[in-house]
Protein backbone atom coordinates (compact mmCIF):
# COMPACT_ATOMS: atom_id res chain seq x y z
CA UNK A 1 0.00 0.00 0.00
CA UNK A 2 1.67 3.40 -1.32
CA UNK A 3 1.68 5.83 1.64
CA UNK A 4 0.40 9.08 1.05
CA UNK A 5 1.22 11.64 3.58
CA UNK A 6 -1.39 13.57 5.61
CA UNK A 7 -1.43 17.17 4.80
CA UNK A 8 -2.59 19.90 7.16
CA UNK A 9 -5.34 22.19 5.36
CA UNK A 10 -4.20 25.73 4.91
CA UNK A 11 -7.67 27.74 4.55
CA UNK A 12 -5.52 30.80 3.42
CA UNK A 13 -4.58 28.91 0.45
CA UNK A 14 -8.39 27.93 -0.60
CA UNK A 15 -9.47 30.03 -2.77
CA UNK A 16 -12.00 28.55 -4.19
CA UNK A 17 -14.78 25.56 -3.68
CA UNK A 18 -12.61 23.16 -5.22
CA UNK A 19 -9.21 23.95 -3.69
CA UNK A 20 -10.98 23.84 -0.54
CA UNK A 21 -12.17 20.01 -0.96
CA UNK A 22 -9.06 18.92 -2.86
CA UNK A 23 -7.15 20.30 1.21
CA UNK A 24 -10.00 18.28 2.34
CA UNK A 25 -8.80 15.05 0.31
CA UNK A 26 -5.21 16.21 0.96
CA UNK A 27 -5.92 16.05 4.77
CA UNK A 28 -6.13 12.28 5.04
CA UNK A 29 -8.79 11.80 7.08
CA UNK A 30 -12.01 11.42 7.84
CA UNK A 31 -15.28 12.23 6.48
CA UNK A 32 -13.29 15.16 4.88
CA UNK A 33 -11.15 13.02 2.73
CA UNK A 34 -14.32 10.99 1.81
CA UNK A 35 -16.23 14.63 0.30
CA UNK A 36 -12.65 15.12 -1.43
CA UNK A 37 -13.17 11.56 -3.10
CA UNK A 38 -17.02 12.13 -4.33
CA UNK A 39 -15.72 15.79 -6.02
CA UNK A 40 -13.20 13.55 -7.97
CA UNK A 41 -15.39 10.61 -8.66
CA UNK A 42 -18.19 12.93 -10.02
CA UNK A 43 -15.45 14.59 -12.33
CA UNK A 44 -14.39 11.42 -13.70
CA UNK A 45 -17.94 10.25 -14.64
CA UNK A 46 -18.98 13.45 -16.20
CA UNK A 47 -15.90 13.46 -18.38
CA UNK A 48 -15.88 9.35 -19.14
CA UNK A 49 -19.25 10.50 -21.06
CA UNK A 50 -20.99 8.77 -18.09
CA UNK A 51 -24.66 7.59 -18.34
CA UNK A 52 -25.89 9.53 -14.54
CA UNK A 53 -28.43 9.04 -12.24
CA UNK A 54 -29.42 11.59 -9.90
CA UNK A 55 -31.44 10.22 -7.08
CA UNK A 56 -33.29 11.46 -4.06
CA UNK A 57 -35.95 12.06 -1.43
CA UNK A 58 -38.63 14.55 -1.48
CA UNK A 59 -37.71 16.70 2.25
CA UNK A 60 -34.61 18.44 0.16
CA UNK A 61 -36.74 19.95 -1.93
CA UNK A 62 -38.56 21.83 0.32
CA UNK A 63 -35.53 23.62 1.23
CA UNK A 64 -32.55 25.79 -0.60
CA UNK A 65 -31.63 22.75 -1.84
CA UNK A 66 -33.54 22.22 -4.54
CA UNK A 67 -31.39 25.01 -6.53
CA UNK A 68 -27.92 22.84 -5.98
CA UNK A 69 -30.56 19.85 -7.92
CA UNK A 70 -31.61 22.43 -10.16
CA UNK A 71 -28.28 23.39 -11.37
CA UNK A 72 -26.98 19.80 -12.20
CA UNK A 73 -30.31 19.82 -14.39
CA UNK A 74 -30.33 22.84 -15.92
CA UNK A 75 -26.26 22.28 -16.46
CA UNK A 76 -26.94 18.55 -18.20
CA UNK A 77 -25.04 17.12 -15.39
CA UNK A 78 -27.32 14.29 -15.27
CA UNK A 79 -29.08 11.87 -17.42
CA UNK A 80 -31.93 11.00 -15.61
CA UNK A 81 -33.91 11.27 -12.03
CA UNK A 82 -34.88 8.87 -9.84
CA UNK A 83 -37.32 10.70 -7.14
CA UNK A 84 -40.38 10.13 -4.99
CA UNK A 85 -43.29 12.02 -5.21
CA UNK A 86 -43.22 14.93 -2.60
CA UNK A 87 -40.39 16.18 -5.37
CA UNK A 88 -43.15 16.95 -8.07
CA UNK A 89 -45.20 18.17 -5.13
CA UNK A 90 -42.59 20.69 -3.84
CA UNK A 91 -41.51 21.51 -7.01
CA UNK A 92 -44.56 22.15 -8.24
CA UNK A 93 -45.48 24.23 -5.51
CA UNK A 94 -42.71 26.30 -5.19
CA UNK A 95 -43.52 27.66 -8.44
CA UNK A 96 -46.39 29.29 -7.28
CA UNK A 97 -45.97 30.09 -3.56
CA UNK A 98 -43.69 30.05 -0.73
CA UNK A 99 -42.00 27.91 2.25
CA UNK A 100 -40.82 29.49 5.00
CA UNK A 101 -38.26 28.83 7.76
CA UNK A 102 -39.46 27.33 11.08
CA UNK A 103 -37.99 25.29 13.88
CA UNK A 104 -37.51 21.68 15.02
CA UNK A 105 -38.93 22.61 18.32
CA UNK A 106 -41.74 24.22 17.30
CA UNK A 107 -45.63 23.57 19.02
CA UNK A 108 -46.91 21.26 16.22
CA UNK A 109 -50.81 21.06 17.48
CA UNK A 110 -50.68 25.24 18.04
CA UNK A 111 -49.02 25.14 13.57
CA UNK A 112 -52.02 22.63 12.75
CA UNK A 113 -54.88 25.34 14.72
CA UNK A 114 -53.04 27.94 12.19
CA UNK A 115 -52.77 25.87 9.28
CA UNK A 116 -48.99 25.37 8.75
CA UNK A 117 -47.48 21.58 8.29
CA UNK A 118 -43.46 21.51 9.00
CA UNK A 119 -41.52 19.78 8.02
CA UNK A 120 -38.39 19.55 9.92
CA UNK A 121 -37.54 23.44 9.99
CA UNK A 122 -39.24 24.40 6.99
CA UNK A 123 -42.95 25.99 7.31
CA UNK A 124 -45.74 25.23 4.52
CA UNK A 125 -49.17 26.31 4.87
CA UNK A 126 -51.96 24.36 3.40
CA UNK A 127 -52.11 27.28 1.00
CA UNK A 128 -48.65 26.57 -0.37
CA UNK A 129 -49.58 22.90 -0.77
CA UNK A 130 -52.03 20.83 -1.31
CA UNK A 131 -54.67 23.62 -2.11
CA UNK A 132 -52.24 25.01 -5.01
CA UNK A 133 -51.08 21.64 -5.78
CA UNK A 134 -55.05 20.57 -6.54
CA UNK A 135 -55.63 23.66 -8.10
CA UNK A 136 -52.83 23.52 -11.15
CA UNK A 137 -52.84 19.62 -11.38
CA UNK A 138 -56.68 19.06 -11.82
CA UNK A 139 -56.81 21.82 -15.09
CA UNK A 140 -53.95 20.29 -16.52
CA UNK A 141 -54.84 16.44 -16.21
CA UNK A 142 -58.29 17.28 -17.62
CA UNK A 143 -56.38 18.93 -20.51
CA UNK A 144 -53.78 16.02 -21.45
CA UNK A 145 -57.43 13.86 -20.99
CA UNK A 146 -58.96 15.82 -23.74
CA UNK A 147 -56.07 15.90 -25.94
CA UNK A 148 -56.45 12.14 -25.84
CA UNK A 149 -53.33 11.19 -23.88
CA UNK A 150 -55.20 8.79 -20.83
CA UNK A 151 -52.74 6.37 -20.94
CA UNK A 152 -49.36 7.67 -19.68
CA UNK A 153 -46.06 7.07 -17.68
CA UNK A 154 -45.25 9.12 -15.09
CA UNK A 155 -42.18 10.11 -16.92
CA UNK A 156 -44.19 11.53 -19.67
CA UNK A 157 -46.55 12.83 -16.94
CA UNK A 158 -43.84 14.80 -16.05
CA UNK A 159 -42.65 16.09 -18.55
CA UNK A 160 -45.58 17.55 -19.63
CA UNK A 161 -46.01 19.01 -16.50
CA UNK A 162 -42.53 20.73 -16.46
CA UNK A 163 -43.83 21.92 -19.98
CA UNK A 164 -46.34 24.44 -18.20
CA UNK A 165 -44.03 25.98 -15.49
CA UNK A 166 -42.76 28.42 -16.35
CA UNK A 167 -41.00 29.58 -13.33
CA UNK A 168 -36.75 29.11 -14.07
CA UNK A 169 -36.48 28.00 -10.47
CA UNK A 170 -38.06 24.41 -11.05
CA UNK A 171 -36.30 21.81 -11.77
CA UNK A 172 -39.12 19.90 -13.78
CA UNK A 173 -39.44 23.17 -15.75
CA UNK A 174 -35.37 22.86 -16.86
CA UNK A 175 -35.62 18.92 -16.93
CA UNK A 176 -38.52 19.29 -19.54
CA UNK A 177 -36.22 21.72 -21.49
CA UNK A 178 -32.96 19.37 -21.68
CA UNK A 179 -35.28 16.21 -22.04
CA UNK A 180 -34.13 14.98 -18.81
CA UNK A 181 -36.57 11.90 -17.77
CA UNK A 182 -37.84 12.51 -13.94
CA UNK A 183 -38.61 9.02 -12.60
CA UNK A 184 -41.09 8.20 -10.09
CA UNK A 185 -41.89 4.82 -9.14
CA UNK A 186 -43.95 5.50 -6.11
CA UNK A 187 -46.06 8.40 -8.03
CA UNK A 188 -48.60 7.78 -5.64
CA UNK A 189 -47.51 8.48 -2.77
CA UNK A 190 -47.69 12.25 -2.17
CA UNK A 191 -50.18 15.11 -3.33
CA UNK A 192 -49.71 14.82 -7.10
CA UNK A 193 -50.51 11.22 -6.61
CA UNK A 194 -53.39 11.97 -4.52
CA UNK A 195 -54.42 14.34 -7.69
CA UNK A 196 -54.11 11.30 -9.91
CA UNK A 197 -56.57 9.06 -7.95
CA UNK A 198 -59.26 11.64 -7.51
CA UNK A 199 -59.11 12.62 -11.17
CA UNK A 200 -59.22 8.54 -12.20
CA UNK A 201 -61.97 8.73 -9.86
CA UNK A 202 -64.29 10.29 -12.13
CA UNK A 203 -62.31 8.81 -15.22
CA UNK A 204 -61.84 5.53 -15.03
CA UNK A 205 -60.41 5.05 -18.58
CA UNK A 206 -57.34 7.45 -17.30
CA UNK A 207 -54.54 5.36 -16.70
CA UNK A 208 -51.02 5.85 -15.29
CA UNK A 209 -48.40 3.31 -17.34
CA UNK A 210 -45.62 2.09 -14.79
CA UNK A 211 -44.50 -0.19 -16.82
CA UNK A 212 -43.94 1.80 -19.47
CA UNK A 213 -41.73 3.85 -17.13
CA UNK A 214 -39.68 0.82 -16.22
CA UNK A 215 -39.45 -0.26 -19.88
CA UNK A 216 -38.00 3.61 -20.17
CA UNK A 217 -35.40 3.00 -17.69
CA UNK A 218 -34.29 -0.17 -19.10
CA UNK A 219 -33.61 1.01 -22.43
CA UNK A 220 -31.37 3.78 -20.77
CA UNK A 221 -29.85 1.09 -19.15
CA UNK A 222 -29.20 -1.39 -21.46
CA UNK A 223 -27.64 1.64 -23.58
CA UNK A 224 -25.67 2.94 -21.52
CA UNK A 225 -21.62 2.63 -22.28
CA UNK A 226 -21.11 3.33 -18.55
CA UNK A 227 -22.98 4.19 -15.67
CA UNK A 228 -22.58 6.66 -12.48
CA UNK A 229 -24.86 7.73 -9.98
CA UNK A 230 -25.16 10.77 -7.46
CA UNK A 231 -27.37 9.27 -4.55
CA UNK A 232 -28.89 11.59 -1.81
CA UNK A 233 -30.39 9.38 0.94
CA UNK A 234 -32.08 6.62 0.80
CA UNK A 235 -35.10 4.71 0.15
CA UNK A 236 -37.30 3.79 -3.13
CA UNK A 237 -35.13 6.58 -5.22
CA UNK A 238 -31.83 4.58 -4.11
CA UNK A 239 -33.15 0.87 -4.80
CA UNK A 240 -34.77 1.90 -8.26
CA UNK A 241 -31.34 3.17 -9.32
CA UNK A 242 -29.48 0.47 -7.98
CA UNK A 243 -31.78 -2.40 -9.20
CA UNK A 244 -32.11 -1.45 -12.55
CA UNK A 245 -28.00 -0.88 -12.66
CA UNK A 246 -27.65 -4.53 -11.72
CA UNK A 247 -29.01 -5.62 -15.03
CA UNK A 248 -26.51 -4.07 -16.56
CA UNK A 249 -23.70 -5.52 -14.09
CA UNK A 250 -23.42 -2.99 -11.84
CA UNK A 251 -22.85 0.96 -11.93
CA UNK A 252 -19.44 1.93 -12.61
CA UNK A 253 -19.32 5.46 -10.86
CA UNK A 254 -21.47 6.01 -7.48
CA UNK A 255 -21.52 9.07 -4.93
CA UNK A 256 -23.85 8.01 -2.20
CA UNK A 257 -24.49 10.60 0.57
CA UNK A 258 -26.51 9.46 3.34
CA UNK A 259 -27.20 9.89 7.49
CA UNK A 260 -28.69 6.65 7.90
CA UNK A 261 -26.25 4.28 10.39
CA UNK A 262 -25.63 0.86 8.58
CA UNK A 263 -26.43 -1.43 11.58
CA UNK A 264 -29.89 -1.76 11.48
CA UNK A 265 -29.86 -3.35 7.78
CA UNK A 266 -31.93 -0.65 5.95
CA UNK A 267 -31.03 0.86 2.28
CA UNK A 268 -30.72 3.83 3.29
CA UNK A 269 -27.81 2.67 6.18
CA UNK A 270 -26.12 0.35 3.50
CA UNK A 271 -22.89 2.09 2.28
CA UNK A 272 -22.07 1.68 -1.81
CA UNK A 273 -19.57 -1.49 -0.76
CA UNK A 274 -22.42 -3.92 0.29
CA UNK A 275 -24.56 -3.14 -2.94
CA UNK A 276 -21.62 -4.89 -4.67
CA UNK A 277 -22.32 -8.24 -3.09
CA UNK A 278 -25.52 -7.60 -5.52
CA UNK A 279 -23.98 -6.92 -8.32
CA UNK A 280 -25.57 -3.32 -8.49
CA UNK A 281 -22.45 -1.89 -8.22
CA UNK A 282 -19.23 -3.20 -10.24
CA UNK A 283 -16.53 -4.59 -7.98
CA UNK A 284 -14.05 -1.91 -10.11
CA UNK A 285 -16.38 0.85 -9.36
CA UNK A 286 -15.28 3.93 -8.09
CA UNK A 287 -17.01 4.81 -5.08
CA UNK A 288 -17.17 6.70 -1.64
CA UNK A 289 -20.37 6.98 0.87
CA UNK A 290 -20.09 10.12 2.31
CA UNK A 291 -21.80 10.29 5.93
CA UNK A 292 -23.34 13.94 6.38
CA UNK A 293 -26.00 15.64 6.30
CA UNK A 294 -26.91 16.37 2.26
CA UNK A 295 -27.69 20.15 2.78
CA UNK A 296 -24.41 20.81 3.95
CA UNK A 297 -22.29 18.37 1.86
CA UNK A 298 -24.07 18.70 -1.50
CA UNK A 299 -23.56 22.77 -2.23
CA UNK A 300 -19.74 21.96 -1.44
CA UNK A 301 -19.28 18.84 -3.42
CA UNK A 302 -21.46 20.42 -6.48
CA UNK A 303 -20.06 23.87 -6.27
CA UNK A 304 -16.29 22.30 -6.22
CA UNK A 305 -17.41 20.00 -9.23
CA UNK A 306 -18.70 22.61 -11.23
CA UNK A 307 -15.15 24.80 -10.88
CA UNK A 308 -13.50 21.94 -12.07
CA UNK A 309 -15.59 21.26 -14.74
CA UNK A 310 -14.83 25.00 -15.95
CA UNK A 311 -10.76 24.05 -16.49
Amino acid sequence: MARIEVRDIELEKCHSFASLTDAMYNSGGFTAKKLGQAVQILEEMVKAGSTIFLSFPADIISTGLRGVIRDLVKRKIVSAIVTTCGTIDHDLARSYRKYYHGDFLMDDAELRKKGVNRLGNILIPDASYGKIIEKKMMPFLMRLYREGKKRIAPYELLDELGSIIKSEESILHWAHRNAIPVFVPGITDGSVGSQLWSFWESHRDFTIDVLKEEHAISDIVFTAKSTGALMIGGGISKHHTIWWNQFRGGLDYVVYLTTAVEYDGSLSGAPVREAISWGKVKARARHVTVEGDATITLPVIVASLFERLQH
